[in-house]
């Protein structure tokens, strides 16, 4: 495993296939996505088999042709993901406009590499091996970087008995939601099936300009590049038996019914990583996680809108307070935190944010003393598919190794439906520590 490297066979830019008038113009962003500017691409993939039987008909040459040109259709739907970003400074008052600029773009990036390696090699070991990092284009590249670098790159990675196919994406641009949108829509369009298409029009609360300015005069001002210490990253397959079992037990607990698995997951996630931290009792600890507020608003934004639609949400105890109680009193909190951010709420952010906008700092979001969730085992991950059938794993890239970062993926097919695995990125020690803790690891498939 150690001595396995990536080998380079081709790198390319594809372009939409067609490009109407509406996607000639540029594409001025929505708060939400502004706000992202520091935030590392997202990274996910998943990895096929090709056991022997199946691979001695299969062209891998022939299936990176059709994916190139499935990615071409694809992006004429998606025509933003093919330009770049672009900024132009103001002088009254000193300010920057950041928009997607589909001129001089060479397109959406598109690698395919190989490594000598089994699904066995990749899946077998404890944490996740480091190897995975390079399945990945944009690796530590954050959302600024795109006035230099594609905003989404497929990369295609044959191994011994499989493929794995990996796709990245600015988050300045899109949202997890729209991530899971665009890559199951590359899917569909290889398989000659129809798709939604994404509404692409960017959302500003009335009364504002369109185009938002930014109030800096360089981008020393707000740009900000993570500097993460070093973690182990493990992914922790859930057994359904004993997750209905805790959420039945925290609702109970809490005499109410609306708790939710996730929130009670989460709520136990909170106490284990704090717990194994060993943080004293006075000291202030935080849980964060973020809201698709697409349903949230009114009226509703579509289900399909394209870009960044998620407020992050977040509670603040001490320690001693977090692990006195039980998890039902911090699944509680969770719960009515999520419950109670609706329209109001998501407006009232929005205007304080136009009046006064900040770029998000990774370095803050992940500050060392709290947990932070992303991703959501709602979305369709295993809908993707290129004709392979059903993958045997999602996994993420460079993009997930923040210490106490939460990425919630949907379970392996194989292990039944309504699932979910937990992608967990800790310090060494503390790792070493959660994962002996029998509150969490009780809840693992064995």
């Amino acid at each position: 495993m150690e001595s396995a490297s990536l080998k380079m066979i081709s790198d390319c830019f594809i372009k939409p296939k067609l490009l109407s008038e509406e996607a000639k113009k540029p594409t001025y962003m929505a708060p939400w996505d502004l706000a992202m500017l520091n935030l590392t691409y997202i990274q996910k993939g998943l990895l096929y088999s090709l056991p022997p039987e199946k691979k001695k008909d299969f062209s891998t040459t022939n299936f990176v042709h059709r994916l190139k040109d499935s990615l071409s259709d694809t992006l004429t739907h998606f025509h933003p993901l093919s330009g770049r970003l672009a900024t132009v400074k103001q002088t009254n008052p000193p300010s920057v406009v950041i928009f997607i600029n589909p001129d001089n773009s060479p397109g959406a990036r598109f690698i395919h590499a190989s490594v000598n390696l089994t699904i066995d090699d990749l899946l077998t070991p404890t944490d996740v091996a480091l190897i995975v990092e390079s399945f990945f284009d944009h690796h530590k590249t954050i959302g600024h970087d795109g006035h230099q670098k594609s905003l989404v790159s497929i990369q295609v990675t044959e191994l011994v008995d499989g493929i794995f196919i990996g796709c990245s994406m600015s988050h300045t641009v899109a949202d997890g939601t729209s991530f899971w949108h665009f890559f199951n829509s590359l899917s569909q369009v290889f398989q000659s099936k129809p798709i939604a298409p994404p509404v692409l029009k960017r959302w500003v609360p009335e009364g504002y300009d369109p185009i938002i300015t930014l109030p800096f005069t360089h981008e020393d001002e707000y740009v900000n590049r993570p500097n993460p210490p070093l973690v182990r990253q493990r992914i922790f397959h859930l057994n359904s038996n004993a997750m209905a079992k805790l959420k039945a037990k925290v609702n109970s607990e809490c005499n109410t019914t609306r708790i939710s698995t996730l929130q009670s997951l989460l709520a136990v996630i909170w106490r284990c990583v704090i717990r194994a931290r060993r943080f004293p009792a006075e000291k202030e600890t935080s849980c964060k996680l973020p809201v698709n507020v697409r349903s949230r608003m009114s009226p509703p934004l579509p289900e399909h809108y394209f870009g960044n639609a998620i407020q992050t949400v977040g509670i603040k105890t001490t320690v001693g307070e977090l692990l006195h109680h039980s998890i039902g009193w911090a699944a509680t909190q969770l719960h009515e935190l999520v419950v109670n951010h609706g329209d109001k709420q998501i407006r009232e952010y929005v205007d304080s944010w136009v009046k006064k906008p900040i770029v998000h700092k990774m370095d803050v979001i992940y500050d060392g003393v709290g947990v932070s969730m992303s991703s959501s085992p709602k979305s369709d991950m295993y809908g993707v598919e290129f004709g392979l059938g059903k993958g045997v794993a999602v996994l993420c890239g460079n993009a997930m190794k923040f210490d106490a970062k939460v990425s919630l993926n949907a379970g392996r097919p194989r292990d039944g439906e309504g699932l979910m695995d937990v992608d967990l990125s800790l310090l060494p020690e503390t790792m070493a520590l959660f994962e002996t803790d029998q509150e969490f690891m009780s809840l693992v498939q064995l």
